[in-house]
């Protein structure tokens, strides 16, 4: 996340607006020839190169025709992000040579600025230069001049000199989860801890970086919470729930309150007898991952 933190040491020069460009399908609209020019002066194995064209040149289906594509990189192929970092290299040398400051990851880049004005300026410029020299579409519709702490890159937002993550962010998350807790998933609760822990070991790994110590306690509540309520869930028949109350600890009394209740899932989920079977530490003795323990791995270790 070396992109991320460089956008975070130049706001801190006193760059507060940001040129979010966003380009519009880049992987689809790579010119070949522009792409195989630039290849040809960096790259000077005449069969390496031919092998290069013919993968991006591959026969395509359209209509039951068969063609010839002449753009586009196949996207999560493991040679588009070489080649698209190749393709924008003169991107780079260009906002360099204006002595633009800004952080660029593959095909999303954003460059930081003093002001406004110098912001739309920026943009007005980049965006004739990709699409005159580059051959690329800029959406105008998302490409924007904000400041620091409106902008997205890379899933993160800026705000007093610190690396947060942006609402789009945490949104997709919690969609995430919820789908990994569906009641409809039909698998057993060992296996959805394990999906579940594996996702969230993925995303803290990633999105750790940002100042989020407390963002991750009160997600890690909420998480156990809705394990919680997958839990309730499989067990399904009130017998089964009283019986695994009973076995995990709870009061024969308490258990029984807990197991004929009306109350929904979600809302049982917050039950003292469904919280002190349930405990966060037997979640963890199951294998359910903590955000919070992988942050303070990430920043303090």
């Amino acid at each position: 996340m070396q992109a991320v933190k460089q956008v975070q040491s130049i706001i801190k020069e006193g760059r507060r607006f940001a040129v979010d460009v966003d380009l519009s399908k880049f992987f689809d609209r790579v010119n070949h020839d522009l792409l195989m020019t630039r290849l040809g002066d960096k790259v000077k194995d005449k069969r390496l190169l031919k092998l290069i064209k013919r993968y991006l040149r591959a026969g395509f289906i359209d209509n039951q025709f068969k063609g010839e594509s002449r753009v586009g990189v196949p996207q999560g192929g493991p040679l588009s992000p070489l080649l698209a970092n190749i393709m924008l290299d003169s991107l780079d040398k260009e906002l360099e040579k204006r002595g633009h400051k800004f952080a660029r990851y593959a095909d999303d880049f954003t460059i930081l600025v003093k002001s406004q004005r110098a912001g739309e300026r920026v943009l007005r410029s980049i965006s004739q230069y990709l699409q005159s020299r580059l051959k690329l579409v800029v959406n105008t519709d998302k490409s924007r001049v904000v400041k620091t702490n409106e902008s997205q890159f890379l899933g993160f937002t800026f705000k007093a000199n610190r690396i947060h993550w942006h609402p789009k962010t945490l949104l997709k998350f919690k969609q995430n989860v919820r789908k990994l807790t569906n009641r409809n998933w039909g698998v057993s609760m060992k296996y959805q801890l394990f999906k579940i822990s594996q996702y969230l070991r993925g995303w803290i790994n990633y999105f750790g970086i940002a100042s989020g110590y407390q963002h991750c306690v009160e997600l890690d509540h909420w998480i156990r919470r809705r394990v919680r309520m997958a839990y309730w869930r499989q067990w399904r028949k009130p017998r089964t729930k009283v019986r695994n109350l009973m076995r995990l600890g709870v009061h024969v009394q308490a258990a029984v309150a807990c197991g004929i209740t009306s109350k929904g899932p979600w809302r049982s989920s917050k039950t003292p007898g469904i919280n002190q079977a349930l405990s966060n530490a037997y979640l963890k003795s199951q294998g359910l991952y903590a955000l919070r323990d992988g942050w303070i791995k990430l920043h303090h270790s």
